[in-house]
């Protein structure tokens, strides 16, 4: 990484480029693009066209933007008063027509972050403070609102929203259009608005791997969490004692514990 002044890179003559802006070996900068000067682009990155990028913002390598994405501006928070936040974005992603981006603000830690390997389609929408793992996958129209926390490999329908706060674990699935005011579990699938918890993701373990033995025993401990009698918390532990072993249903039972400012997406009918 060095000074736009002595790194080879492509830039059409339509684009501005702000001194102080740090620019990588190889990067493509496409028409009527727009880059601020405490921005970082990493190499290989390609911005297609009528891209803006501002703020104190990160972009990791070979990512692809596509026009009209608003990358790193002030987030639509109105107790933001110029804090000093950032963005911070993993290699290898792809954000496509109209997606935003904010950085973080002081109420959030100050950052947004988000993985490698992560999709973003046409106008999805990643608010301040969010932090989002890697190789996930937001469909059109996906909204994040802030505070927001995504594991790994989770995938969003077309037009699905988060609440504010809400978590949702690893290989979650969320379907389109579902409204989520509450936590999505690891391997869980929420669908509706408001959303319940329709059961686990299976086509997202089968695609990845998963032993039938592993997804066995996660069908089954989901069962019991998710049963009619009981608490929430005593069924909680009642799993934990019988799937002690087995760490994919462990790492569900350790997002419930560990909760946070929501509840947690039950399926119909079943306590909380």
């Amino acid at each position: 990484m060095s000074d736009l002044r002595i790194t080879k890179v492509g830039i059409h003559p339509s684009s501005v480029v702000e001194p102080g802006a740090k620019i990588g070996a190889d990067v493509a900068i496409g028409p009527f693009c727009h880059i601020g000067p405490d921005v970082t682009i990493g190499d290989g990155v390609e911005l297609v066209s009528h891209v803006a990028i501002h703020g104190r913002t990160t972009i990791g390598a070979r990512t692809r933007i596509f026009p009209f994405a608003s990358i790193g501006h002030q987030p639509q928070d109105l107790k933001f008063h110029g804090e000093p936040s950032t963005l911070d974005i993993g290699a290898d992603c792809l954000i496509r027509e109209g997606v935003t981006m904010n950085p973080g603000t002081e109420g959030g830690g100050l950052k947004t972050i988000v993985g490698d390997k992560c999709a973003f389609l046409a106008n999805a929408h990643v608010a301040h403070d969010c932090i989002i793992g890697s190789n996930c996958v937001f469909s059109n129209n996906v909204m994040l609102a802030g505070h927001t926390r995504v594991g790994h490999f989770v995938i969003m329908g077309g037009g699905s929203a988060l609440h504010q706060f809400v978590r949702v674990g690893d290989h979650a699935f969320v379907g389109g259009l579902a409204g989520v005011e509450n936590d999505v579990i690891p391997y869980g699938m929420a669908l509706g608005n408001r959303a319940y918890l329709a059961g686990l993701n299976l086509v997202g373990l089968k695609r990845r791997g998963f032993s039938r033995e592993s997804i066995h025993d996660l069908r089954r401990a989901y069962r019991l969490l998710f049963a009619a009698e009981g608490t929430l918390k005593e069924r909680v532990e009642d799993v934990a004692s019988e799937f002690s072993a087995h760490p994919q249903v462990h790492e569900i039972l350790d997002f419930i514990r560990e909760g946070g400012d929501r509840a947690i997406v039950t399926p119909k009918d079943v306590p909380a």
